[in-house]
């Protein structure tokens, strides 16, 4: 077999962890499987390099890795962000030389490849790359010689030869982009937890650990808030029907397999297998990260809205959920959520449209999104129902409503955010396993 190993931040965040993985690798080579690890940077090098960045610079906004940022005079957006990506990648290339060192201190053969080596191609975009090709020449010669090849995560090169990184966990993407180039028999992602939970563990003690799930699944849990995936690299295994397995670099057991819908687990456990069909709700998920805009009065004429949400797509201000209220008197009201970090740049951006003499910006930071996913949904009706009756018991009031043929999102107020997540992971008994 021919795996693909993925090392977080906090797998490789000191040396006595390098060397854990060191011996991970080896006893991975040694029951007879091709090998290729990716690692990402120790744990907070990428913040400090950036950190160095704006110390320097002195930028009126933060440099963030997969997003824009100002800078002060003496130089362009573009022209920073490429030496941005110069510095940050910088530090997955110390993590892949510090864990081939390891593997070879300890007696195996194995080799370190930073992006342009082991042939990871993307697009021109600085900070946000996106992988376009892999050339597996050098991987494969390695391969061959019978090395463990120590790929540095998270960087490629552009068409003219630039370094380009890929955006924040971007590692993920560089390990499931080097699994579909080398036909791997799976991607796994090593991290400091034991898989996919049906909540926050954190938030409800009885949160379960489930055994597999779907791509389309993870990709919403993964755009809801759940960090143990980027989203990119999920999408990344669905369009090329990777297998993942996520599991913790601290112990052996089985993680969670994020496959195809109505794929059996790779796995000869009866128990794993004896359920096929997916559950109506696999996960709960929790995003404090929103806020809330409310646009009254405004001309209930057509192009209205198309001019407000027109201005912050222009700004690139992501919108999520919204709500427009029936006509009243030629007026209407419009409601729409946004990341709370961009709400002061949307407020801006709408005090500059004429929308209406007696228009006001109402804002309410104060919210949080709660949200069931599940394929199940597909064939089973009155989940939202079922969802809406658990919260008016707990007396949680829904302000706003969102649904997909996969996921049900209501924004209630932060304060009912824990209580709404244990109530609907009781009311959807998700503690009690498939």
């Amino acid at each position: 077999m021919l795996l693909v190993q993925k090392y977080g931040g906090t797998s490789v965040g000191t040396l006595e962890r390098i060397r854990a993985c060191a011996r991970r690798c080896l006893e991975t080579r040694a029951n007879g499987h091709d090998l290729v690890v990716v690692v990402s940077a120790m744990s907070g090098e990428t913040n400090r390099l950036i950190t160095l960045a704006n110390e320097l610079l002195g930028p009126r906004e933060q440099p963030q890795i997969g997003g824009p940022y100002v800078v002060s005079e003496g130089g362009s957006d573009r022209d920073y962000q490429r030496e941005l990506d110069q510095l940050v990648s910088t530090g997955e290339k110390v993590s892949a030389s510090l864990v081939a060192m390891a593997i070879q201190r300890l007696g195996g053969a194995a080799i370190s490849l930073v992006g342009h080596q082991l042939g990871m191609q993307t697009d021109r975009v600085f900070t946000n790359a996106r992988v376009t090709a892999v050339d597996r020449g050098r991987l494969h010669a390695e391969l061959a010689a019978g090395k463990i090849v120590v790929c540095a995560g998270f960087q490629g090169l552009d068409p003219e030869g630039n370094i380009t990184t890929l955006g924040r966990g971007g590692s993920d993407t560089s390990a499931v982009a080097l699994a579909a180039a080398l036909g791997a028999d799976a991607c796994e992602i090593l991290t400091d937890v034991d898989g996919v939970y049906t909540t926050d563990p954190r938030i409800e003690p009885r949160a379960r650990k489930v055994d597999r799930i779907t791509y389309e699944e993870m990709i919403e849990l993964a755009s809801l808030g759940a960090k143990v995936l980027q989203i990119r690299s999920v999408e990344f295994a669905m369009k090329h029907c990777v297998p993942v397995h996520v599991r913790s670099s601290l112990n052996n057991r089985e993680g969670t397999w994020i496959v195809p819908e109505a794929t059996p687990p790779p796995s000869d456990s009866a128990a794993q297998l004896r359920n096929l069909e997916a559950p109506v709700v696999r996960g709960v998920a929790l995003d404090r990260n929103e806020a809330k805009v409310t646009l009254t009065n405004i001309p209930d004429v057509p192009g209205s809205v198309a001019t407000i949400f027109g201005a912050l797509a222009r700004d690139g201000i992501v919108v999520d959920m919204i709500i427009q209220n029936a006509s009243r008197e030629g007026a209407t009201d419009v409601t729409f959520t946004v990341p709370e970090a961009d709400i002061e740049r949307s407020v801006e951006q709408l005090r500059t449209l004429e929308l209406g003499r007696d228009t006001q910006i109402l804002t309410d930071r104060a919210i949080c999104k709660i949200s069931i996913v599940g394929v199940g949904m597909r064939t089973h009706a009155g989940v939202a129902a079922r969802a809406f009756e658990v919260l008016a018991r707990a007396n949680i009031n829904i302000q706003m409503v969102s649904t997909s043929e996969i996921k049900v999102s209501v924004v209630v107020d932060e304060r009912h955010g824990d209580l709404a997540v244990r109530s609907l992971h009781e009311g959807f008994a998700l503690h009690e396993g498939p």
